[in-house]
């Protein structure tokens, strides 16, 4: 169950960042405001994950999954172009979660 508020939390996230992006500065206000619901709702999920998983695990998955997510989206929606680095940067991030909540004594 923590595991499914996590990735609520996670998606909340990052549809809140694309959102954002989306306003443009804030020129489309709706989809601002739409971002500042989902960042509340994110907050909302994360802070039931909180009661039950250890608070530095949780952030380090929730903010990775994030960042290669808002990443990828990046590139699909927006086309930002990608180099080697910024690849190799959004693998260890996954590689670093997945090592984390795989391998981990601390995850719950």
């Amino acid at each position: 169950m923590v595991y499914l508020l996590l990735s609520l939390a996670i998606v909340t996230e990052v549809s809140a960042t694309l959102l954002l992006k989306a306003s443009n500065g804030w020129e489309k206000w709706w989809l601002g405001m739409a971002s500042i619901f989902f960042y509340s709702l994110a907050g909302f999920f994360f802070a039931f994950v909180l009661k039950a998983m250890n608070v530095g695990l949780a952030y380090a998955v929730w903010s990775g999954v994030g960042i290669a997510l808002v990443c990828i989206a990046s590139v699909l929606f927006w086309q930002q172009k990608f180099d080697i680095y910024a690849l190799s940067g959004v693998f260890m991030i996954f590689a670093g979660t997945m090592l984390i909540t795989v391998k981990s004594s601390v995850v719950i």
